[in-house]
């Protein structure tokens, strides 16, 4: 037995993909430590939450 799929695209749709509390914690002491970064960067694939061009360095960050 499955969920009714109205229900569950209810739930998922008020899931945030951007500027959660963890990636906003990280975003802020990397800021601090004076490292400058891009945010959702969308030229590469995934979107990932934070780049670094120069370094070519991407982030994920996961709510864990």
């Amino acid at each position: 037995m499955g969920r009714d799929p109205e229900l569950t695209h209810k739930i998922m749709s008020t899931i945030k993909s951007k500027n959660t509390r963890p990636e906003m914690a990280l975003r802020r002491a990397l800021w601090n430590k004076g490292l400058r970064f891009r945010v959702n960067y969308s030229q590469l694939p995934g979107k990932p939450d934070v780049v670094f061009t120069k370094a070519k360095v991407a982030v994920f960050c996961d709510g864990d």
